[in-house]
C-alpha cells in the first residue's frame, strides 16, 4: 500500500518544465505499429498538431493495415512517415504499388527507409540503398526520406563489432542526399546514454556527414521491457544504464523515463547550437499514452496535444 501511495505522490506532483528540454522537444516523432495505434482511441488527445508519426512495418504485417492507420493517421491531421523495410518487399513492382496504395489512400509523402528485420531478404532488396536507387520515390513526388542511423554501431551490417560497413552507408547517403533535391534525415536506434550520442553526432560532423540526427529515445517504460527490447535491438554501451538501474533495489520497481537523458541532450543542444541533433524521436516501448503524457509533462508548450491547442 505504501507503494502505490508513493506513486500516487509521484504522478501528481508538478513538474518545472526545462526551457531548454522544451526547445529539443519542440517537433518531437514518435512511432507506432498498427496494432498499437488501434489502442488510441484519439491521438489529438495525446500528440501535438502535425506531429510526425512514423508507422513500423514488422514482417507479416498486411500492408492493408499499414496503409489504413496511415490514413487514420493523415485524417487525424498528423504528418505520417511509413517504415519501408527494403529485405520483405519482393521486388520494384511491389515497392510501387505500396508507394501507390499510400500515396493514394493517405496522402503519404515521405518514408522511412531501413534494411529491416529480418536475416534473409524475401526478394531483390537488402538495404535502404538499393531502394533509393530504384528511383521511385523521386517519380512518385516524395519530399522526404530517412534512413537509420546507429550511434552504437550495428552488429547486423559489422559483425565484428566495428562500424566500417556503417560509416560506408552513411557517406553513400549523404552523397545522395547531395546530389537529389529530397530532404534526408537519419533516424537513429534508441539509446540511453547521453556520451555516446554526443560523441557519434560528432564524429559524423568531422567526416561530413551533415544530415540533420533525430535521435532515437525510448519512453517511459518497466525496466524489464527495456532491457529485453534493448538486447533484441543490439543497444550498444548505453545499455549499462539500464543495467546499473537494475542493480538499485530503490529503481527496480519503478518505471524508467527518459528524463536524464534528454536533459543532458538538450543542455549540451543549447551550449552547441551547431550540434546536429535536430529532434527527438521517440519509441513508445511502455505504450503510447504513457509516452505521451511524459512529453506532455516535460515538453511544456512543445508538447500541447492538438485538441488543447488554441
Amino acid at each position: 500500500m505504501a507503494l502505490l501511495n508513493f506513486r500516487r505522490r509521484e504522478e501528481t506532483s508538478a513538474t518545472t518544465v526545462i526551457p531548454q528540454v522544451e526547445a529539443l522537444l519542440q517537433g518531437y516523432s514518435i512511432e507506432v505499429m498498427p496494432r498499437t495505434a488501434a489502442k488510441v482511441d484519439n491521438f489529438r488527445d495525446l500528440l501535438p498538431e502535425g506531429t510526425r508519426v512514423y508507422i513500423a512495418h514488422i514482417d507479416g504485417t498486411p500492408i492493408e493495415e499499414m496503409v489504413a492507420t496511415a490514413a487514420r493517421l493523415a485524417a487525424d491531421g498528423f504528418n505520417v512517415m511509413p517504415h519501408f523495410p527494403a529485405r520483405i518487399i519482393r521486388d520494384a513492382a511491389t515497392l510501387s504499388d505500396w508507394i501507390a496504395r499510400y500515396q493514394g489512400e493517405a496522402g503519404v509523402k515521405q518514408g522511412l527507409l531501413l534494411a529491416g528485420g529480418v536475416a534473409d531478404p524475401v526478394g531483390e532488396f537488402e538495404s535502404s540503398m538499393q531502394l533509393l536507387e530504384t528511383g521511385l520515390f523521386d517519380k512518385a513526388g516524395f519530399d522526404r526520406l530517412h534512413v537509420a542511423g546507429h550511434p552504437e554501431g550495428n552488429k547486423d551490417i559489422d559483425p565484428d563489432g566495428g562500424d566500417a560497413q556503417v560509416m560506408q552507408a552513411l557517406r553513400w547517403k549523404q552523397a545522395f542526399n547531395d546530389r537529389t533535391d529530397a530532404q534526408m534525415a537519419l533516424a537513429t536506434q534508441f539509446c540511453f546514454e547521453a556520451k555516446p550520442i554526443i560523441e557519434w553526432a560528432n564524429r559524423l560532423q568531422t567526416e561530413g556527414i551533415d544530415l540533420p540526427i533525430h535521435i532515437g529515445i525510448a519512453g517511459p517504460a518497466k525496466l524489464q521491457t527495456l532491457i529485453r527490447f534493448a538486447v533484441a535491438c543490439g543497444v550498444g554501451p548505453s545499455l549499462r544504464v539500464l543495467q546499473k538501474r537494475a542493480m538499485d533495489v530503490t529503481k527496480l520497481v519503478l518505471p524508467y523515463e527518459p528524463t536524464e537523458v534528454i536533459a543532458e541532450l538538450a543542455a549540451h543542444k543549447a551550449a552547441n547550437p551547431d550540434f546536429n541533433i535536430e529532434h527527438v524521436h521517440f519509441f513508445p516501448l511502455g505504450g503510447i499514452t504513457s509516452n505521451a503524457n511524459w512529453a506532455i509533462k516535460n515538453g511544456g508548450a512543445a508538447a500541447t496535444p492538438a485538441n488543447q491547442q488554441g
